[in-house]
């Protein structure tokens, strides 16, 4: 059985597939068939090697990397890190880059605002005054998130909310074994809005933090434009009295995004402002972006679907400075996930897997990560694994359920027979369940919370589908529910 997903992922997992097929180097890259689709800037979340896939695209690299933030080598790198990307990609989702460029959104100690909450899977921390929000999609290395504690020091990769705050992509913290990997000259970096802007004394406040700009040098940013509300990036070291003394000042992370040379961009971001039906455009990451007739919308998402904080990809180019003219838009967001193990037939030619009954397949957009600082492939995982897998509910051309992972994270609790799953219901017959693809049974040892078997069967019959948490177990040769519950979204 082979689901089918967004025709453009058809074809990336043929050179996921086929590792080691081509080489590293960029000078020497050859692929045949695969045609232009696009020269310019690709900017998104690492997720995998060999040499660096992002946004779907395997890019050839020469190894080197473009930082100032102790990162010089693709060793260094890891799954979530936001890199940009200066090359061309082809329409086999295999692609050369001349350039690779790294740098960190945030990076300093944290303070823990809101410990790791194992049911809504999301916390919320500041590094330097700056409200970070972490979700499963991040990826933590370094640390098991629950043992993130207060005085940890950390770089942070990720978006800028519309309401200032970030969503991280990837936390990685800092230890003995990578202390090399961090920038010695500036030990810190913050980003943000200026206020308080004293031009005598050269100082101004982001958040709570007092910024001294007296020895600065200024990249990409015109000293005398500092003005109260303009967004910079700030790196320097911290005095004992806690005033951040600045060493370089440049524009905000959304210079990522500026136009090179070449026209062609595809990037990942939450929208900014929503889509509006008058100017047929919405924002993200400080691009205005245009919706036509021929934009193509994947994932069976709409324009109305273009709400705030919505992680999406674009792929386009560039008809005026900070304009970009969609051909592409793609979700970024999960919707349904698994837990639990063992896992089981693992089918590597098709990179699929099950996890609880339910079908998991893998693209060249999925992130497998651990809790250790290894990078992992499909190759690692093996059988009786516990994994946490993420991402969109899919059917294939047949009408069968599939999980197209977005991330995929190994645990190293015991496996057992005990699952986890938030999904649609499909089907109820009698006892019978169908959720994310599985048939599960309802018995009189079940707990319902916020529905009831009627309730459910009453949706479904209306072609409703409510999504449903569900607790369950393997037992006898079938699956049990243990507890199911109305998801709150729902």
């Amino acid at each position: 059985m082979k689901p089918i997903s967004r025709k453009r992922l058809l074809t990336a997992l043929a050179a996921l597939l086929t590792l080691g097929l081509f080489s590293a180097c960029g000078s020497e890259f050859k692929v045949a068939d695969g045609g232009i689709r696009g020269t310019g800037s690709s900017v998104g979340p690492v997720s995998g090697f060999g040499s660096v896939f992002v946004n779907g695209v395997k890019f050839s690299t020469d190894g080197s990397v473009r930082s100032d933030d102790g990162i010089s080598t693709e060793r260094q790198l890891h799954e979530g890190m936001i890199l940009r990307v200066e090359g061309e990609w082809r329409a086999d989702s295999t692609g050369r880059a001349e350039s690779v460029e790294y740098d960190d959104s945030l990076r300093g100690s944290v303070v823990i605002v809101e410990a790791w909450n194992h049911a809504s899977k999301t916390a919320e921390i500041s590094i330097l005054g700056q409200t970070v929000r972490i979700d499963s999609r991040t990826v933590v290395k370094g640390k098991v998130i629950e043992d993130l504690v207060t005085g940890d020091f950390a770089r942070m990769s990720g978006w800028r909310m519309p309401n200032g705050d970030f969503r991280a992509s990837y936390l990685g913290l800092r230890a003995h074994q990578n202390v090399n990997d961090f920038d010695d000259f500036n030990e810190v970096e913050l980003e943000g809005h200026i206020s308080d802007l004293n031009t005598s004394q050269m100082t101004f406040v982001i958040g709570t933090q007092l910024v001294n700009y007296r020895n600065a040098e200024f990249k990409g940013i015109d000293g005398a434009a500092l003005a109260n509300s303009l967004v910079v990036e700030v790196e320097g070291n911290l005095s004992r009295d806690g005033v951040l003394q600045a060493n370089e000042i440049e524009p905000n992370d959304f210079r990522r995004y500026r136009q090179s040379m070449e026209t062609d961009i595809e990037f990942v971001g939450p929208v900014t402002s929503p889509f509006e039906e008058a100017s047929s455009t919405f924002t993200i990451n400080g691009l205005t972006v245009e919706v036509t007739s021929e934009t193509e919308f994947d994932d069976g998402i709409q324009r109305s679907d273009l709400v705030q904080g919505a992680l999406i990809q674009v792929e386009g180019n560039f008809v005026s400075d900070g304009v970009v003219k969609a051909d592409e838009i793609t979700l970024r967001e999960a919707d349904v996930e698994i837990e639990g193990g063992k896992t089981s037939a693992i089918d590597y030619e098709n990179s699929q897997l099950y996890v609880g009954g339910v079908l998991v397949q893998l693209t060249s957009l999925t992130i497998i990560t651990g809790d250790e600082e290894q990078r992992l492939k499909l190759l690692d995982l093996e059988a009786d694994l516990v994994l946490e897998v993420e991402g969109i509910e899919r059917r294939d051309s047949e009408g069968r359920v599939f999980l197209e992972a977005i991330k995929i994270e190994q645990d190293d609790e015991t496996p057992d027979l005990e699952f986890e799953l938030s999904g649609r219901v499909t089907a109820i017959v009698g006892n019978d369940i169908r959720i994310l693809g599985v048939d599960m049974r309802l018995d009189d040892a079940t707990e319902y919370d916020g529905t009831s078997k009627a309730g459910l069967k009453e949706k479904v019959d209306l072609g409703e589908n409510p999504m449903v948490e569900v607790e369950y177990e393997a037992r006898s040769g079938a699956y049990f529910i243990v507890e199911i519950k109305l998801d709150e979204a729902d």
